[in-house]
């Protein structure tokens, strides 16, 4: 589905009926990443995702190169659909967003769920790898980024055994303009340090992580759980990055348990 926010074309999907539980997709793929997601919910809840600009159905807005630009956007997605409160999931970037919407707009999230991501802003070594994926999607568009980014998404197993997976991934980044990928680094290096905000959290959280995790190892979760008063942490085994698409179904039964022991 698409719908034109303040002038912007915004590519989302809306299925099922229940509590609302809004997914927020890693970098640099697209909504499609939360379908394993979507299939096992839908039937329980109202489960919406949406592509950031710049990602699969979602125009680019140049100059909104922040995470709370991002931020915004899936509240005013929201705001149109009528959905006060809702539970949050976000993945790595999809986290970063999530972190500036509870700075920001707390009262809009009934329960969060972090996978795959961290509450420290970039050090000088990460936003200097930033700068470069950027110059390397500048000069060579999406297909390098895909190559640079694989090996990062996925665990080695994942890698090794399911070529079927790595293409699904492969073909989102594809997918993903240039300009969308080089803005989202943008923002990404610039995000503020999430750490003291840790302590603040009261709403029920979930801390979700690939045992096999990279980009944002274990040890980033455990951070973030022991900051936040009464989280869970769960960790998925031959999982790396995007714990949600190489093991869908510990991902859904984590987050179902997660969604039952709450009631939401």
């Amino acid at each position: 589905m698409k719908v034109v926010i303040n002038g912007v074309t915004v590519g989302y999907s809306d299925q099922g009926n229940g509590t609302p539980l809004v997914f927020i997709h890693a970098f640099p793929l697209s909504k499609t990443m939360w379908q394993p997601q979507v299939d096992a919910l839908k039937d329980s809840y109202r489960v919406i995702t949406i592509d950031l600009g710049g990602h699969g159905e979602s125009d680019i807005v140049l100059w909104n190169d922040t995470l709370d630009d991002y931020a915004k956007d899936v509240i005013y997605l929201l705001d149109h659909l009528g959905i006060a409160q809702a539970v949050f999931v976000g993945l790595s970037m999809g986290g970063y967003t999530l972190f500036s919407i509870y700075r920001h707009y707390a009262g809009r999230v009934h329960a969060m769920v972090l996978a795959d991501t961290r509450a420290q802003a970039d050090s000088e070594e990460g936003k200097a790898g930033r700068r470069s994926m950027a110059q390397v999607a500048f000069s060579d568009g999406a297909p390098a980024i895909a190559d640079l980014m694989l090996p990062k998404l996925l665990a080695p197993s994942t890698i090794e055994h399911h070529s079927e997976i790595v293409e699904q991934v492969r073909q989102m980044i594809l997918q993903t303009t240039t300009a969308g990928i080089v803005v989202d680094l943008v923002a990404m290096a610039a995000r503020p340090d999430s750490t003291d905000l840790l302590s603040k959290i009261t709403c029920p959280t979930l801390v979700i992580v690939g045992e096999d995790d990279v980009a944002t190892p274990i040890s980033e979760s455990h951070y973030m759980a022991e900051r936040i008063a009464g989280s869970t942490l769960v960790t998925i085994p031959e999982a790396g990055h995007l714990s949600n698409f190489e093991q869908p179904a510990a991902f859904n039964h984590a987050l179902q348990n997660f969604l039952a022991t709450h009631r939401l």
